[in-house]
């Protein structure tokens, strides 16, 4: 089995990790924020995906933390 390559690119905001996917495009992860992973066919595609993931990463740890203080009856 050949390895893929994958490949470390930035757009001076953000860092991400593109590693060709086997049905063509791009798996995208991200070093800084663990929990993204997402998939675009093109490396501009890539950081818009990215940063809507982001965005909804970000949503639901708010949320999460909302519920959080919530359950420990803080205001």
């Amino acid at each position: 089995m050949k390895k893929r390559n994958k490949f470390t690119v930035s757009d001076g905001e953000m860092v991400l990790i593109l590693e060709p996917a086997e049905e063509g495009g791009y798996i995208v992860t991200s070093t800084f924020e663990p929990e993204l992973i997402t998939e675009a066919e093109t490396l501009e595609d890539a950081f818009e995906m990215a940063r809507d993931a982001i965005k909804a990463l970000r949503a639901s740890r708010a949320k999460l933390h909302r519920k959080l203080a919530l359950s420990k009856g803080a205001p």
